[in-house]
């Protein structure tokens, strides 16, 4: 809370959660038309699931050595005794769905998108915040590498067309299960040697998941160079080798990062990160990867899967200006005689429906006050009516941007005339 007016207090948003305000809600709503009309192209439809879930969905999936269970989540208990969480990842309620309403009798192609806001306890910073949106997609039922190609290239292709630059593709294999068997007490016999090494969380879960050190903010930049690399069976191998030939048809390029490990317990075989220098030290702004065995541990059928998550609040740091939108109105109706508000509204009306953006302010103002909103609303023209302009059944129209002079038109071809004005107009 803080003091408002003659000392009233005031309540404010809590730390880490924010209003979106325009012109940066606008910059929210550009990304999310520009993913809906991407992902239409590959065959995906939006999957709309719930903010809160039970806690235990996320326990299982996500991991329960994972930082965002074990300190990240906002979880309580309802009235009933059940253990509730929000959300804090889209991957989890994709999957409990998926299983729940039996959405892979659809077969191979059971393609989906989500876009909202996920929460997680994390400490407040730039582009990251306890409230925030992701956008993101899952293929489930495809083992192949050309749906892990797919979710890489239609990433990519959403990020070109928000118009976003400089960014590059991490790629990695995670291997299967088998692979991870062999490798795990490798890397826990690693370990145990270099116990004094280790922050306090990853000596605590040393022994029940030794891979989570390798994607510790504390330890995984001396680990990455460090421990012993994971081998990949000749299964995995292949299947990381037709991920890099398809990207490779697709013109995308990408760098092989072996030190790349995702945070959540569910990956295997394919993860993948796309990062931006300019971002700086939180440089992902979208990250996924396969998820073979996900789907058969949360009770459902044997289903492979692959998708990805992007921080919306990241690429709208990145692009900045980039995304700023036209959203000023292109006229803007001013009434100059309290008998003409009527036929303003009516004309206002008429601009709307040729999809002409209008607006207007107070016709009871004076011309000054009226047109000083004109001014400030960014509005090309401002459609003058007053008491002569009814009587004759015309508009006056005042260009505001530019040096163009006053003119007057029919007001039955108003929205035509106007129209044939914005052409090739620049302000």
């Amino acid at each position: 809370m803080h003091g408002g007016q003659r000392g009233r207090a005031v309540i404010s948003s809590l730390r880490g959660f924010r209003d979106i305000l325009p012109p940066e809600s606008d910059r929210f709503a550009r990304i999310e038309a520009a993913a809906r009309e991407v992902f239409g192209l590959y065959g995906y439809r939006e999957l709309r699931i719930p903010t809160l879930e039970l806690k235990e969905l996320f326990v299982k999936s996500t991991g329960d050595t994972t930082d965002i269970v074990e300190k990240e989540m906002y979880a309580f208990t309802d009235g009933g005794g059940r253990e509730i969480a929000n959300r804090p990842e889209g991957t989890p309620g994709v999957v409990r769905a998926y299983i729940e309403h039996n959405l892979g009798q659809t077969g191979r192609n059971a393609k989906f998108f989500y876009i909202g806001s996920m929460f997680r306890a994390e400490r407040p910073q730039a582009g990251r915040f306890r409230e925030f949106e992701q956008i993101g997609t899952e293929h489930i039922g495809n083992p192949t590498p050309a749906a892990d190609a797919e979710n890489i290239s239609m990433l990519v292709r959403l990020l070109e067309k928000t118009g976003a630059e400089g960014c590059s593709v991490e790629l990695n294999s995670l291997g299967c299960s088998e692979c991870r068997k062999a490798y795990r007490g490798v890397l826990l016999a690693f370990l145990r040697e270099r116990t004094e090494k280790l922050c306090d969380p990853c000596r605590g879960r040393l022994e029940r998941n030794p891979l989570r050190a390798l994607d510790c903010k504390t330890d995984a930049p001396w680990l990455k160079t460090e421990a012993p690399k994971l081998p990949l069976c000749p299964a995995c191998l292949e299947h990381f080798d037709g991920v890099q030939r398809l990207l490779g048809a697709a013109g995308i390029t990408y760098n092989v990062n072996p030190g790349l490990v995702r945070g959540l317990d569910y990956y295997t075989r394919t993860v993948f990160e796309v990062r931006s220098a300019a971002l700086g030290s939180q440089d992902a702004v979208a990250g996924g990867g396969r998820y073979d065995d996900l789907v058969r541990s949360m009770g459902g059928p044997a289903a492979p899967a692959v998708g990805w998550a992007m921080g919306v609040d990241r690429l709208v740091m990145l692009l900045g200006d980039k995304l700023a939108p036209d959203k000023a109105p292109k006229a803007f109706v001013i009434a100059l005689a309290k008998e003409a508000g009527d036929k303003a509204f009516e004309l206002l009306t008429r601009m709307r429906d040729a999809q002409i953006s209008a607006d207007f302010s107070d016709f009871t103002l004076s011309l000054k006050s009226q047109l000083r909103s004109a001014d400030k609303s960014g509005a090309s023209f401002a459609l003058l009516i007053g008491e002569d302009e009814l009587k004759a059944g015309t508009v006056a129209v005042k260009p505001l941007r530019g040096n163009g002079e006053q003119f007057t038109i029919p007001a039955a071809d108003a929205p035509s005339k106007i129209k044939e004005q914005l052409k090739g107009r620049v302000d």
